[in-house]
């Protein structure tokens, strides 16, 4: 399986379609993964890693309109094409107001869609990294433990280990022991770094 392209969800409910596709986009240097219905996709999608969905707009059960709206609601970073059946237009304007990044009309150019979908990774990539980040930090500090959070809070409030100890009544040794727990699960070499990965936290509101 290569993927240095990135890599591409196809979700059609015709069999023909997805194959064709598949071929496609596994010649262009795409990783590619079908799927015959976007429940099934919506199910899979918190184990994904990051790539481009190519869904059709029209499907039984939930189509192309419906999973838009559930991946807005759960601010999936993943870029969406959206194919539509000729004279589907209406349909297409309405997945760009939902966040697609393009739509393509079947029957379509192959390399239209090919450079579609290589911009809509170009563009969503850093987004999608930079959130990957987020979750991240934000698993680390729901790691910490209550009293190792307000010590975390103490130093990037800018407090000595004296003062944090004399707030919460506690001997600076045992904030020593506090404070090492702090570094190690925040995976933070310096106070400076901490404080950075608290503002990514979004714990220091100015």
């Amino acid at each position: 399986m290569h993927d240095d392209k990135g890599h591409v969800y196809v979700i059609d409910d015709d069999a023909a379609m997805r194959d064709s596709l598949n071929f496609l986009l596994d010649s262009a240097g795409f990783g590619v993964t079908l799927f015959d219905d976007a429940l099934a996709f919506l199910d899979a999608l918190p184990g994904l890693s990051f790539g481009c969905v190519v869904s059709d707009v029209r499907m039984p059960g939930l189509d192309g309109i419906e999973l838009l709206k559930r991946m807005k609601a759960q601010q999936s970073a993943f870029p969406i094409v959206i194919m539509t059946g000729h004279g589907d237009v209406p349909l297409a304007v309405e997945a760009m107001k939902l966040g697609a990044v393009d739509f393509l009309e079947k029957p379509f150019d192959d390399d239209r869609l090919i450079a579609m979908i290589e911009s809509a990774i170009r563009q969503a990539e850093p987004t999608a990294k930079s959130e990957a980040v987020a979750q991240d930090i934000a698993a680390r500090v729901a790691s910490l433990s209550p009293r190792e959070r307000q010590v975390m809070e103490g130093l990037i409030a800018g407090l000595s280990n004296k003062l944090i100890a004399r707030e919460y009544d506690i001997s600076p040794r045992t904030i020593e022991v506090y404070r090492a727990n702090v570094m190690t699960k925040m995976q933070a070499g310096s106070l400076s770094e901490l404080v950075r990965l608290a503002m990514r936290a979004g714990m220091l509101n100015d």
